[in-house]
């Protein structure tokens, strides 16, 4: 019997730098996490600026996207563009560190008629400032976290509590805003130890799922994440569904 090859595709949102640490590490992840999922992954990274104009053409080819740290984007309209096409299409989605900042931006403005919401660091004279700066910058730290437990999140790990580190971060998700990503569907199913919201996911969406810290960098310690996993595993199965 002919095997039947499992190949992903998966668009990495952002724009590369060899320098970034996170960037480094994202390609390792995918590697470790297919071979654990037995499957082949291509991946391809897109410019922001590519996404400016004609997005849905250059984004129906992949069967997952990743919205990657290192922002400010050359191009935050092209980010948001492309966060927006996988919410909309059904496609697996993960942010994290920057990404996940512009996953809420682009909820707010598109789902919850926020449309002034934006990012203090890129636009800190904005009339309604979404993203804003952390109390404390996180800089090569790890952090506890505790999961609701219901959440594709907290299933993708098999457990309520995990470690995990982060990059440099100094901004995340105004906490007066909560309360409407709670109503609409996106609530926060992560915190750290002070309660404060790290990891949010789309109950609608079949893998939606942004996080404030880097679960790449277990690539470097040459460990199979299990976010990136499930990650992986929505993506075959966006694959097989189309």
């Amino acid at each position: 019997m002919q095997k039947v090859e499992r190949i992903v595709r998966i668009g990495l949102i952002g724009d590369y730098k060899p320098e970034v640490k996170a960037h480094a590490a994202i390609p390792l992840a995918l590697e470790l996490a297919a071979a654990a999922v037995a499957c082949e992954v291509r991946y391809e990274w897109i410019p922001t600026t590519e996404l400016d104009e004609h997005w849905e053409n250059k984004l129906a080819t992949y069967n997952a996207l990743w919205s990657v740290p290192a922002s400010p984007y050359a191009s935050m309209q092209g980010a948001l563009n492309g966060i927006r096409f996988a919410r909309e299409h059904g496609i697996p989605l993960l942010g994290t560190c920057g990404g996940f900042q512009h996953m809420v931006i682009e909820y707010a403005r598109n789902v919850l008629g926020l449309i002034e919401a934006d990012h203090q660091e890129v636009n800190p004279d904005a009339s309604l400032l979404l993203v804003t700066p952390l109390t404390c910058t996180l800089r090569e730290t790890t952090d506890t976290f505790i999961l609701t437990p219901s959440s594709l999140v907290a299933k993708a790990y098999g457990r309520h509590e995990i470690t995990e580190q982060y990059g440099t971060c100094s901004y995340g998700l105004n906490a007066a805003f909560l309360s409407k990503f709670e109503r609409s569907g996106m609530p926060v199913v992560g915190v750290d130890t002070d309660g404060i919201a790290r990891i949010m996911e789309l109950t609608s969406h079949p893998f939606y799922i942004g996080a404030l810290f880097q679960p790449e960098r277990s690539a470097l310690r040459g460990e199979v994440h299990p976010l990136i996993k499930a990650y992986l595993h929505a993506a075959l199965g966006y694959t097989s569904a189309r």
